[in-house]
């Protein structure tokens, strides 16, 4: 009897990947431990929205003092730059597994036309950055009054035209 097996071409490179990640993972002596802990880089997760006032981005980065976060605008483009540094009341050898990653972070965004770039504001509470971009005046959307009649009605009400 013969078995047909769905052939999949990226599943040895899945392993090979995982094989590689694991010598460079094992590779790491305990000395090393502790700067691998502190050096490496993350990047946040973000949601950004958007409604008819303003564009919002909430940043995940919890256990990061505010004084460790610095959120710029420059050239329309918004720059969140912070730093979560591991506590070192605990000896790194006795840790059974490092999950949370820490060091610094850099995300950027490239900012719309509409954004009011002189009024952005941030706030950061329970370990979210919410930062507010509100739009510029020119951008938001404005409701047109229709009036109803007859075009003849509409043109009265224009500029008149002398002969």
């Amino acid at each position: 009897m013969t078995v047909l097996t769905r052939w999949e071409p990226f599943r040895e490179f899945a392993t090979l990947q995982d094989r590689i990640n694991r010598v460079f993972r094992d590779s790491y002596s305990a000395a090393d431990r502790d700067e691998s802990l502190t050096t490496s880089s993350f990047a946040p997760a973000v949601d950004v929205y958007e409604d008819e006032h303003k564009v919002t981005l909430k940043i995940e980065v919890p256990g990061i003092d505010e004084k460790d976060i610095d959120v710029r605008v420059e050239n329309n483009t918004l720059t969140v730059h912070g730093e979560r540094k591991i506590e070192k009341e605990e000896k790194e050898e006795n840790y059974r597994r490092v999950e949370r990653q820490y060091g610094s972070f850099t995300r950027t965004f490239t900012l719309p036309q509409t954004v009011d770039t002189e009024n952005v504001s941030a706030t950061y509470d329970k370990g979210v950055l919410k930062i507010a971009l509100p739009k510029k005046a020119e951008a938001k959307p404005k409701q047109i009054k229709v009036n109803i009649g007859s075009e003849k009605s509409i043109e009265a009400k224009g500029p008149s035209k002398a002969a």
